[in-house]
């Protein structure tokens, strides 16, 4: 049988080099499918990291319209209120103001000095925005990447006068990483209600890099005419202390041990307002970067599937022609008094002899096209939405800045590879359906008698 088998094989060479390159390509795509969603699974951990266990208290737009530039005014008992239960690990609370360079210039560009009215020139010409937090490492910007430290230290619970500043903004000024510098409150900043004149004096504890994805038309959504403070040096320019200020919004992390939706749930309970906030999900911060991971598993699991279905049906027509083309040769072999099991039994062999060569060629091609494809298919996926969301910002004008940006955030990178694993996976579906489309040719020839083939022939 097996040598039958292989006699047919190599002696219909260009049938079953057909067969062998149908079977070659299928699964070749079936392994590239497996192996572009492991890497998605990979990158997807990496890039969400345990914002997936974490949630966002943020103002209710529809009922709270916030601050007078529109800045969010969540109360700092509220924040205490849940960071002080039992489910809650850590949390992040952001602190958004706006002071002036004391002695120091700001970052320029073309663009931003073209929309530039003489009075807002005059009014904001040092104008930086403050970004207040107690944990600079888990503050958005940074968790998106939008900003990424370069020098010295993040910062902490506890600091107090502590600033991290855009690398450029550092050097345009001859600053570094320990110098010191003053910054003081703006008169004209609508959200300085109280009209306070601080002058805070801060030390630059670290350095950080990042560039706006998009146009700036204002000086201050540039990256770099941001600064990461305490929250302490963030509400003292506006008159205000840490309990006193209001805050932008605040982060939660749950404890491994909970669940997301019960702690959210158990929260809603708690003596606060909610008429004036929403607590939303980490992951629901990060939009564009759900859109490219769901993007890529469904791409993942058309190629596998796909592969498989158009495997069987393009493999389970052409045994079809071919046994077909066959009846007269099973007409003899079953008036030689083969059983039909032991003919199934060599077009079975016959199919295993074409598909050992068609497994090691997909192993091989696929490992060395995994790369290359996946960062084909990254930048197909990524650049729709890109496109996608560029359309919709412009539509309902979120305009620029780091938080837009961030918000924007799309996988960047997948580190496709194959593994042995995934290739007996494919193996194993592979030769089921490939089993499936030969019973499926194979039967209305085989349950004829050899009479019936001979004279149909």
């Amino acid at each position: 049988m097996i040598k039958n088998a292989w006699a047919y094989v190599t002696r219909k060479k260009l049938k079953s080099l057909i067969m062998i390159s149908v079977i070659a390509i299928m699964s070749t795509l079936g392994v590239l499918g497996l192996a572009l969603k492991d890497a998605t699974d990979l990158s997807s951990k990496k890039s969400l990291g345990n914002i997936t266990n974490s949630f966002s208290m943020e103002i209710n737009r529809q009922y709270n319209p916030g601050t007078p530039r529109g800045g969010g005014n969540v109360k700092g008992q509220d924040i205490s209120q849940i960071a002080q239960c039992k489910e809650i690990d850590s949390y992040v609370k952001r602190i958004n103001s706006v002071a002036d360079l004391v002695d120091y210039d700001i970052v320029e560009t073309p663009e931003t000095l073209a929309y530039q009215s003489p009075e807002r020139a005059k009014n904001f010409k040092s104008t930086v925005m403050l970004t207040g937090v107690n944990d600079s490492s888990k503050e958005n910007k940074f968790v998106s990447g939008a900003y990424k430290l370069v020098e010295g230290e993040h910062l902490k619970a506890g600091d107090r006068n502590k600033i991290l500043m855009h690398k450029d903004l550092a050097l345009k000024n001859h600053l570094k990483v320990g110098d010191h510098l003053k910054i003081k409150s703006n008169l004209y900043d609508a959200d300085n209600e109280k009209q306070a004149d601080e002058i805070v004096e801060v030390e630059i504890k670290g350095l950080f890099d990042g560039h706006n994805k998009g146009g700036a038309s204002a000086p201050q959504e540039l990256y770099e005419n941001t600064l990461i403070t305490d929250v302490h040096s963030a509400a003292q320019v506006y008159g205000e202390t840490e309990k006193t200020a209001v805050y932008q919004d605040a982060t939660f992390f749950v404890k491994g041990q909970y669940d997301l939706k019960q702690v959210i749930k158990v929260l809603e309970k708690l003596d606060i307002d909610w008429r004036n906030y929403v607590l939303i999900k980490g992951a629901s911060n990060y939009p564009a970067l759900q859109m490219s991971i769901s993007s890529l598993y469904g791409m993942a699991d058309k190629l596998f599937y796909g592969a498989l279905i158009f495997a069987g049906i393009v493999v389970a027509l052409l045994l079809m022609l071919w046994l077909n083309a066959r009846k007269k040769e099973i007409a003899i072999m079953l008036s030689l008094g083969m059983t039909k099991m032991r003919i199934f039994g060599q077009l079975m062999t016959e199919l295993v002899w074409m598909m050992i060569p068609s497994y090691l060629i997909a192993y091989f091609v696929s490992g060395a096209l995994a790369q290359s494809f996946g960062h084909t298919i990254l930048n197909g996926v990524t650049g729709d939405i890109t496109k996608q969301l560029a359309s919709q910002g412009v539509s309902s004008q979120l305009g620029a800045g780091a938080e837009v940006d961030g918000f924007n955030k799309t996988l960047t990178s997948l580190n496709v590879h194959v593994s042995s694993d995934m290739m007996f996976i494919v193996i194993g579906f592979m030769t089921v359906v490939l089993i499936m489309a030969l019973v499926v040719s194979s039967f209305r020839i085989l349950k004829n008698k050899e009479e019936s083939l001979i004279y149909t022939r």
